[in-house]
């Protein structure tokens, strides 16, 4: 019995394999192995690298046209849902992988856990493309059957409103999430036009009605229903001016024929007005353009928090902050988030007193990323901040946190500046420095720059656009919003990776949304300068650490979105289901 132990168990390994071989060769098998290469491929389109940027719109659409094939053909929602669930769990999963490396290899998670938390992400989020399947199918029962354009449209439009209102909700639940955001992959496509009207979700929704559009010109059942309706067209006899069709299969032929051909026109129509409204100003120049340096200080993630290497990571920004290359004397010298990797109140006094220095010899206002700790009425406050000094600020409205130049971030990151309750314990399996911190206002004063308002933003915070509006809006006070955005980041955390060239194209798409040029100075990369197209101005390498000049022109006036925000987009979302809902029921009715 024991030396037949080993073949028992082999014969058992076989087995499995077998039945999985036989699970995958079934129709319900090779439809889900086909979604989940979809998947896969998906998550290529979200930033430059290995694809070069002009495919990465292209490739999106094919892919999620396999998705919106299926689901508008799935035998049942069941079948829908579970499509969408498994095309966004391999999107999600490899397009999100960088997380790998922030819990595991800087945040000394071990391996399964890491591992489990990726997972465990990309499971969560493939519930939203999910609900979007489901919703789709059980709003479209005739999608597959009904013949004649207006249903084939019908059922496109309810896929795109359907997928960008599971985007939105994706954006709003738990605080929010929406990296991979189909829109960013359109960041160079023309349908980026239609951000300065519907935003990012706008995008979305139409991305979503282009790759159902595609899909709608794969139909292989046309050909067999046309074969049948040549096979059964009579010949013609002589003295007859033209043959008789069976009218039941001549009007099949007829009808579908024009399906597929309606919803393409109608999706081009969309691209080409989306590259209309990208030629249109919305806003126009405010002031004499601001010259910046910008600094990218490339201090290893391990150091950065060490306080061997810490003093080495402060006296290299400011090595950085001194140089001067192409204007010696810049409005603004802009360094990344969490320069100072301690509290502004725990450093020595010396160390401020060496920034103000710097300010003062290069006779330019220094802004950084630093936590502050703020003591009011006897209660103490702690702000991931952006500050900004020059030679005149007082030392003590520095130590006091009490500075005028001051921005506190608003919408913090889970795990990273404030623990969800009940996962202390997943806090505790990583060894990184986390801070609880507070929110910042909602609105606060943009910085007044050399004439021109520059509004901040931290780390992801520019992943939501609709909360960046508010500072383009003049205050109750009367005074004027921004005109130019600027983000700061530490994306150390995640390596050479995706993150940082797919955080770039959030960024590009926050210009183009806003019709603000938009800086962005981070530790590692990508730092850089986009105009109010979203078109790269200048950028350095990642992980080089380096110091770029760039010269931007602030912008006045609002896009249609910076005064709507995302209500548009949703009204469009809701109108469209809600005209497929009374649809569906007329038809159950008859």
């Amino acid at each position: 019995m024991a030396a037949r132990a080993p073949f028992a168990a082999c014969s058992k390994r076989n087995l499995c394999i077998a039945n999985m071989i036989a699970r995958l060769t079934r129709p319900r098998g090779r439809r889900l192995a086909v979604l989940a290469l979809a998947g896969a491929i998906h998550a290529l389109a979200f930033a430059p690298g290995p694809l070069p940027g002009w495919a990465l719109a292209p490739l999106q659409c094919l892919a999620l046209a396999v998705l919106a094939y299926q689901t508008l053909h799935a035998p049942s929602v069941r079948q829908a849902a579970l499509g969408g669930f498994t095309f966004g769990s391999m999107t999600y999963l490899i397009g999100l992988h960088w997380l790998y490396v922030s819990l595991h290899v800087y945040g000394g998670m071990i391996m399964p856990l890491a591992a489990a938390g990726v997972l465990a992400l990309a499971t969560y989020l493939a519930i939203y493309p999910a609900l979007a399947c489901a919703v789709t199918r059980w709003l479209t029962p005739w999608s597959s059957t009904a013949p004649g354009p207006r249903y084939c449209l019908g059922s496109a439009l309810v896929f795109g409103a359907a997928w960008a209102g599971a985007e939105w909700l994706r954006g709003i639940l738990l605080t929010g999430f929406p990296w991979l955001n189909i829109g960013y992959a359109h960041v160079d496509s023309p349908l980026a036009g239609w951000s300065t009207v519907l935003g990012v979700y706008g995008v979305a929704l139409f991305a979503a009605f282009g790759a159902a559009a595609l899909a709608s010109l794969w139909r292989p059942a046309w050909r067999a229903l046309s074969s049948i309706a040549v096979a059964l067209e009579p010949a013609t006899t002589p003295g007859a001016s033209s043959p008789v069709w069976p009218s039941t299969y001549a009007n099949i032929r007829r009808r579908r024929a024009a399906r597929p051909g309606v919803v393409a026109l109608v999706a081009l129509m969309v691209a080409g007005t989306g590259a209309v409204l990208a030629h249109i100003d919305w806003t126009y120049p405010s002031g004499t353009p601001l010259r910046v340096d910008l600094v990218q200080g490339s201090v290893p993630q391990s150091h950065k928090f060490d306080p061997a290497q810490m003093e080495v990571g402060i006296a290299n920004h400011m090595r950085l902050a001194l140089k001067s290359k192409a204007h010696t004397q810049p409005d603004m010298v802009l360094l990344p988030e969490t320069v100072l990797p301690i509290l502004q109140d725990q450093l020595d006094v010396s160390v401020w007193e060496n920034w103000l220095d710097v300010a003062e010899r290069r006779r330019t206002t220094v802004v950084m990323g630093a936590p502050l700790h703020t003591r009011r009425g006897g209660m103490s406050a702690w702000t991931n901040s952006v500050i900004g000094i020059d030679a005149y600020t007082p030392l003590d409205a520095i130590r006091d946190a009490s500075l005028t130049m001051r921005y506190d971030k608003r919408h913090l990151v889970p795990f990273g500046e404030f623990v969800p309750k009940g996962f202390r314990w997943f806090i505790d399996a990583m060894q990184v420095p986390l801070g609880d911190f507070n929110r910042g206002g909602k609105r606060q004063q943009p910085f007044w720059i050399a004439g021109q308002r520059v509004a901040f933003n931290i780390c992801y915070e520019d992943l939501f656009g609709e909360e960046l509006l508010l500072a383009l809006h003049v205050d109750d006070d009367g005074l004027p919003g921004a005109t130019v955005l600027a983000n700061v980041s530490n994306l150390g955390w995640f390596g050479n990776t995706w993150a940082l060239r797919q955080h770039w194209q959030i960024t590009r798409l926050r210009a183009i949304e806003t019709a603000r040029p938009m800086l962005s100075a981070t530790n590692t990369g990508i730092t850089g300068a986009i105009d109010h197209h979203g078109r790269a101005l200048a950028m350095l390498a990642a992980h080089v650490p380096a110091i770029l000049p760039v010269t931007v022109q602030g912008m006045t006036g609002l896009t249609p979105y910076a005064r709507l925000g995302n209500g548009g987009v949703l009204a469009l979302v809701v109108l469209s289901l809600a005209v497929a809902v009374l649809l569906r029921c007329r038809i159950r009715a008859k």
